[in-house]
């Protein structure tokens, strides 16, 4: 028997067809097995009946129907089974059924393909599909980074009209220029001493930082962002394709822009000696970095100085050097304003990053953390300050108005109790304090525990588990502060060029600022607009993932036989999970590989035992391995542990 009520929920497919949905209603996701999945695919939002209760047994369900699919396509490689029949080997292991291909032939074995379902008669057998576009041969570089592009539903290329629509704006930008100029709201700063402070490769950029000494002692700090509201106007063609791409992405080796690349790259961007059009958050900071006045509105700028981070420090770690006085005096301020951030109780995530050295044929010939420099984190301090600013004063301007806020933000939830004893149990099994109040704890507890692990061997792993404990940030035009910045006033202002809601918060600031209303009609717009970003922001995150994962195995099948120093990260029934120290290229030690022993699973202690030695390996344990299997297809890293 089953329940007669229904619920709705995304289904997410595990394994070889296991699903799982998130229901309100109950703590532990319900479980949904093969049999039960009907045309479900991972992802899509289903309608669900509950099955009937089976003692100490995780509740079950059933798909009753696909309310909303989320695959419109499908990228994989052809294969050939034993039958000498042709299907789609999916990219994305989370989809369980094996598309046919009966019109494929030998010529497309092997690549890399777009498919879309043409027939899916039973949900017992697969369905049968067709190949609408080859990407190439299955395995090269450009073929799997295009592969990553449209697997996330993201295109490199810009439709025709919108190309067309850019250049229209770059041959019409000294008359859109001298209007700009001539605009009594705009604010001419070219006479600031103004600068950009990038990584070495930026093409776009951003965002600018001006400063000023007052006579009373205080500085005048400009952040600077690219006014792009002014050139790409609400609903013409560039914006509505900016809308749907929702963000710039960054893969190994390439930068697919939100925005046709004249514009990033030219008309918008902050370039060094040309001036340019910007909205910019002005402030009167003390000595002490307190905010003492603002000003929000559009300007005309001048960069002085493109500086990369690593210049920006090279002179700040001389004493010496072009602008050093100015750069001292921001640095200062930056620190002070990091500090205040940390006392207030902002969580210090830091986490590394990996890069690539690619040689001409895009394969990986170095892998390497990047380096992270005082310099960037000055920069990330003053974009805080103006996110939070913007968002803060908007909300004193609807206040003061006693009206309800109409704006765009970046919120940030409280962590989930459950999630939170789950990290209690892991922190206390690697020997750490935690305090957690039922499931609630403070962000001055999770800052006291990262410093706790800071530099031990587990700091890493045991960063990625509170991250993961956490929320994820999204955006809302619903207010309900930033958890991990402990803002209560948040938003994204400084960064238009490379995602869409800072083009909608600066459009949303401009009508505050001129005292033009902003609809419950509209809102629900933004809401919505809101959702969307969210959900195209996730996608993009997770291309970077993938496009890094494919490079990291790539670099390991090159080093096959090869030993490197490395991290347990995970430990299961069935193997150890390790991570490559230099790279971060986590794989998997096989339990059965480890010739000496067979080792036991101690779940709740984060350890495999030997069952003769009595050797134990836990999280955070520093081991030597040799890399034995790096298999492109499956992203998968097998290496031998070495006593």
């Amino acid at each position: 028997m089953t329940e007669s009520k229904t619920y709705e929920g995304i289904i997410r497919v595990r394994g070889k067809g296991t699903g799982f949905v998130g229901l309100e209603d109950f703590l532990e996701d319900i479980l949904i097995l093969t049999e039960n999945l009907g045309f479900a695919l991972d992802g899509d939002l289903v309608e669900l009946e509950l099955l009937e209760p089976i003692p100490d047994e995780r509740r079950q369900g059933k798909v009753v129907r696909v309310v909303e699919p989320v695959h419109s396509e499908f990228i994989g490689t052809v294969k050939q089974n034993e039958q000498g029949q042709y299907y789609l080997h999916p990219d994305n292991f989370r989809i369980h059924v094996r598309p046919q291909l009966p019109k494929a032939t030998a010529a497309d074995e092997g690549m890399k393909v777009v498919s879309k379902i043409t027939k899916w008669s039973s949900p017992h057998l697969d369905p049968v599909a067709e190949i609408t576009e080859t990407l190439g041969k299955a395995g090269e570089h450009e073929t799997e980074m295009q592969a990553i592009i449209r697997s996330g539903g993201f295109f490199e290329n810009f439709p025709a009209d919108i190309a067309e629509a850019a250049n229209e704006l770059h041959k019409k930008q000294s008359q859109i220029f001298a209007d700009a100029e001539n605009d009594p709201k705009r604010k001419d700063m070219r006479d600031r001493l103004t600068m950009t402070i990038d990584p070495h490769d930026a093409k776009d950029f951003d965002d600018a930082l001006s400063l000023k000494t007052l006579e009373n002692g205080n500085f005048e700090v400009g952040i600077h962002i690219a006014d792009v509201s002014h050139y790409v106007r609400e609903g013409d063609l560039i914006d509505m394709e900016a809308r749907e791409r929702g963000t710039s992405i960054y893969l190994v080796d390439r930068v697919i822009p939100m925005l046709p690349e004249v514009l990033s790259n030219d008309l918008c961007s902050l370039r060094p000696e040309t001036d340019r059009l910007a909205f910019s958050a002005v402030f009167e900071l003390s000595p002490e970095a307190k905010v003492v006045s603002e000003w929000y509105g559009q300007t005309i700028i001048h960069s002085d100085k493109r500086f990369s981070y690593q210049e920006a420090q090279a002179v700040l770690d001389a004493g010496a050097g072009e602008h050093h006085d100015a750069l001292a005096a921001m640095m200062e301020l930056s620190r002070k304003l990091r500090a205040q951030r940390h006392k207030d109780g902002a969580i210090a995530f830091e986490q590394p990053e990996v890069k690539f050295e690619l040689d001409e044929t895009g394969k990986p010939v170095k892998a390497f953390v990047k380096e992270r420099t005082e310099t960037m984190m000055m920069i990330e301090d003053f974009m805080l300050l103006a996110n939070r600013e913007v968002a803060t004063h908007i909300h004193k301007l609807c206040s003061d108005a006693g009206k309800n806020t109409a704006f765009i933000y970046r919120i940030h939830d409280v962590p989930n109790p459950d999630k939170i004893e789950e990290l209690a149990t892991f922190v206390h099994a690697l020997g750490y304090e935690f305090n957690t109040h039922k499931g609630l704890v403070s962000a001055h507890d999770i800052n006291q525990l990262l410093e706790d692990i800071e530099g031990s061997p587990e700091e890493d792993l045991l960063k990625v588990a509170t991250i993961r404990s956490m929320a994820k940030a999204v955006y809302s035009t619903k207010n309900i502060g930033h958890f991990g910045l402990a803002f209560k006033h948040y938003t994204h202002f400084t960064s238009p060029i490379r995602r869409y809601p800072d083009l909608i918060a600066h459009r949303m600031l401009r009508r505050h600022l001129d005292g033009s209303e902003i609809t419950g009609k509209e809102m629900t717009v933004f809401e919505k607009l809101s959702i969307q970003s969210s959900e195209r922001e996730m996608e993009a995150v997770k291309a970077e993932r993938d496009s890094i994962k494919y490079k990291q195995v790539e670099y390991m099948s090159e080093r096959i036989g090869e030993e490197f120093d490395g991290v347990v990260t995970g430990v299961t029934s069935w193997g150890i999970y390790v991570e490559e120290k230099e790279s971060k290229c986590e794989g998997m030690v096989k339990l059965a590989s480890i010739r000496f022993d067979y080792f036991d699973h101690f779940p709740e202690q984060y350890m495999v035992k030997g069952q003769k030695t009595g050797t134990i390996y836990r999280l955070g344990d520093p081991v030597r391995i040799k890399v034995t299997r790096a298999d492109l297809e499956e992203r998968q890293i097998d290496y031998q542990l070495l006593r």
